[in-house]
């Protein structure tokens, strides 16, 4: 992610759990750094949704969408890499991210080039019905 980018991880850190209580989720907002806040959301103090498997990849795809609609700055630069493939270069998480092998899912680059994707459309009919 880019380090002008509100982290992502502030949003869907509260949802890992149960009840996802607002009040969860302020500890994670106050932290400053991106791992920080992973470090909050993975506590053992706060155990994981019994279904966190199933939702991750539309809690991470509503926090995605909202943080790019929301901020034009953020919005442009993702707009900007064109068709270029996105990559979360983190050696440390295989899931997210390209992971240590380099074989990891990346499912923050897709979940990214497909909300690129959405917005460029987005963009594209706003262009179209005003002009």
């Amino acid at each position: 992610m880019c380090p002008r980018c509100r982290w992502t991880e502030r949003r869907s850190g509260p949802s890992r759990s149960p009840g996802s209580a607002p009040w969860r989720s302020r500890p994670l907002r106050g932290a400053r750094t991106p791992l920080r806040a992973a470090e909050l959301g993975r506590a053992p103090s706060k155990p994981l949704r019994r279904d966190w498997d199933r939702v991750k990849d539309d809690v991470m795809r509503r926090a995605v969408a909202t943080k790019f609609r929301a901020r034009a700055d953020i919005r442009d630069i993702l707009l900007s890499t064109a068709d270029e493939e996105i990559v979360e270069d983190t050696t440390t998480d295989h899931y997210w991210g390209r992971g240590r092998t380099g074989t990891g899912k990346n499912m923050l680059g897709r979940i990214l080039m497909r909300t690129r994707n959405q917005l460029r459309a987005e963009v594209q009919g706003s262009r179209d019905r005003s002009g």
